[in-house]
């Protein structure tokens, strides 16, 4: 077992005093989007910072547990509580950007290479991949911490399963890479479709007319801005949510490796979904005694692999986290956890 003792949320906070950005993933169905809520909760009502509570899951459930109407027409009060803002992300509105971009590019380009080939063909093949959703959401949270970044004491981020969470915000890594071979590859058609002109004194305009140039220089541009942040251990934080049953917390254990392979700081881990040990006191069924003793060696294996990076143990509640009271419950745990040796 670990000798050292885990810091809790606001001690592991206080020593971030511009940590600006929460990121929350685990597995399926281990209250991602619970712990994220308590966060954005305790800081916009126990600390009155302004929050902006921001899900990235395809799946949202925002709604739901507040119990109003988040989703659609983008960044909403939260009624009930005070200095939280929320908003589920949609990114039907930048997938068809992309797609009328990439129309437009593509048929620019194919004119000028004198193909005979209709854009839209390559754009319906393009826009199929998996990848390029992904992308478009990976554009929409670039905005969101750029955009939002002065309006905002602290924005929490919702991620879908770990794995998506893993690869979107690893997509940072990978578009650089990419943009910097992408531009260098454009800059060296343009010089020598110029040097095969003869127009050598023009290389440098013509590259600047290039709208495919243009838009790999801005992407580039978006990319270093948010870079200062994202993989800032100062500015933001990827916390991992697991409950203590042996699939999630062997998934917590394999992405801590891959998460810090893309340069995302980990902030820790949430256990949820804890049985407390007053409520096995007394007469209570055999399988709620059993499911108690199951959760003591999965709680052992947490403290013998994870324990300095738990930040908090989330109770099981006796009712659905449904409703503002509820989630005020969550933010209470969260942020008032006491580690036990």
């Amino acid at each position: 077992m670990s000798e050292k003792e885990p810091k809790t949320l606001l001690e592991f906070a206080a020593e971030k005093p511009n940590l600006k950005f929460f990121f929350t993933g685990g597995k399926g169905g281990v209250g991602k989007t619970i712990v994220a809520a308590g966060i954005a909760h305790y800081y916009a009502v126990s600390k009155g910072e302004k929050i902006l509570l921001a899900s990235l899951n395809p799946v949202h459930s925002l709604s739901s547990m507040f119990g109003q109407e988040l989703w659609g027409g983008g960044i909403k009060k939260v009624e009930g509580v005070e200095n939280l803002y929320a908003v589920e992300v949609d990114i039907k509105e930048t997938v068809q950007r992309y797609k009328d971009q990439l129309s437009e590019r593509l048929r620019w380009f194919l004119k000028w290479a004198d193909i005979p080939v209709q854009a839209d063909d390559f754009t319906a093949i393009a826009s199929t991949n998996p990848a390029f959703e992904e992308s478009a959401m990976f554009d929409v949270m670039l905005d969101l911490m750029l955009k939002e970044i002065e309006n905002y004491d602290k924005i929490v981020f919702d991620c879908a399963a770990v794995a998506n969470a893993v690869r979107l915000l690893g997509l940072g890594k990978i578009y650089d890479l990419w943009l910097s071979r992408m531009i260098e590859s454009r800059e060296e058609a343009m010089s020598l479709r110029v040097k095969l002109s003869f127009r050598k004194e023009k290389v440098k305009e013509e590259i600047k007319k290039d709208p495919m140039m243009a838009d790999l220089l801005e992407m580039r541009t978006k990319m270093h801005e948010a870079k200062k942040y994202l993989n800032n251990p100062e500015a933001t934080a990827f916390f991992f949510v697991t409950i203590p049953l042996a699939l999630p917390i062997a998934v917590v254990k394999r992405f801590i490796a891959m998460v810090r392979g893309f340069d995302i700081p980990i902030g820790g881990v949430f256990v949820n979904m804890v049985i407390p040990e007053d409520v096995v006191k007394g007469k209570v069924t055999e399988y709620m005694e059993n499911k108690y003793k199951e959760q003591l060696n999965y709680l052992g294996i947490i403290k013998k692999d994870l324990w300095p990076l738990v930040r908090a143990e989330v109770p099981l509640f006796q009712t659905e986290i449904v409703g503002i009271d509820m989630i005020a419950k969550v933010a209470d745990a969260v942020a008032n956890w006491e580690p036990q040796s």
